[in-house]
């Protein structure tokens, strides 16, 4: 009676010792993991003067195709140059409609014919430069893409060069991360990998675009132990669907295909 007991308590000992080598050889398998984070390269809209907002067409969360109306500003002193210049268009204009004829009847000179045309051309030129200021009062969405953030109300005075608005573009969403430099050999652009997130679906894709040629040390905001104080290189990847991150997620991002070519080459 005991030898069949001893018999199978070896068969049991043999295939538990089987099915811990596939579980190690299985969580061997799994794709390396690197910490990373969500963000995104904004496009900032400001004004090209200083001005006062007098119709905010847009608001936090809308979405703008590319040549929706944002906002416009005040517009008093620029229709004001536009009709001075206008008026300053129609004398150059006379005055070198005069200058012709007189060169026509050989009163006048080539000089003053020359100088009129000349005067004429700089008034245009200051003209479409007072309707360009005049058509910049209202701007427009440079992009397609989400409003993250309004900085300025209606009634407000904005400075030049200051934005008003800032658009998130759907391609321009990213997630970065951090490789230390002997996984630097397994990554490319245009690799694939994985991205897992809080909340996030669990067949979210995305693609190398960026690999930084510079190393640094790990950011602080990487709260790992093995990889702080540990030179890395920046890698960005574009996810495959953008709307399903947040700027500002954390992220964890595993090189797909990786563990499978160091498995097998460990088991050569």
């Amino acid at each position: 009676m005991k030898r069949p007991l001893i018999a199978a308590a070896l068969v049991l000992l043999i295939g538990g010792a089987g099915l811990g080598t596939y579980v190690y050889r299985h969580r061997e398998a799994a794709p390396p993991q690197y910490q990373g984070w969500v963000e995104a390269d904004l496009v900032f809209v400001s004004p090209d003067e200083e001005g006062r907002i007098t119709n905010l067409a847009v608001r936090e969360g809308a979405t703008v195709n590319a040549g929706s109306p944002l906002f416009t500003l005040d517009d008093d002193l620029q229709r004001a140059a536009v009709s001075e210049n206008e008026a300053a268009v129609v004398n150059a204009r006379q005055t070198y409609d005069r200058a012709k004829v007189l060169l026509k009847q050989t009163v006048g000179t080539q000089k003053a014919f020359d100088d009129a045309e000349a005067a004429l051309r700089s008034a245009e030129a200051r003209l479409n430069s007072a309707k360009t200021r005049l058509d910049r009062r209202t701007r427009f969405s440079p992009v397609a893409g989400t409003i993250q953030e309004v900085y300025f109300r209606t009634g407000e005075v904005v400075q030049s060069g200051r934005p008003i608005v800032s658009i998130l573009p759907p391609e321009n969403i990213k997630v970065r991360f951090f490789v230390p430099q002997d996984r630097l050999p397994a990554v490319h652009i245009g690799a694939p990998v994985l991205i897992r997130c809080d909340g996030c679906a669990d067949d979210l894709n995305a693609r190398v675009s960026f690999i930084s040629a510079q190393a640094e040390f790990t950011p602080p905001v990487i709260y790992s132990l093995e990889e702080r104080a540990r030179l890395v290189f920046r890698i960005e990847a574009i996810p495959e669907r953008p709307a399903d991150v947040r700027i500002g997620q954390p992220a964890s991002v595993a090189l797909v295909g990786t563990a499978q070519r160091e498995t097998a080459h460990a088991d050569r």
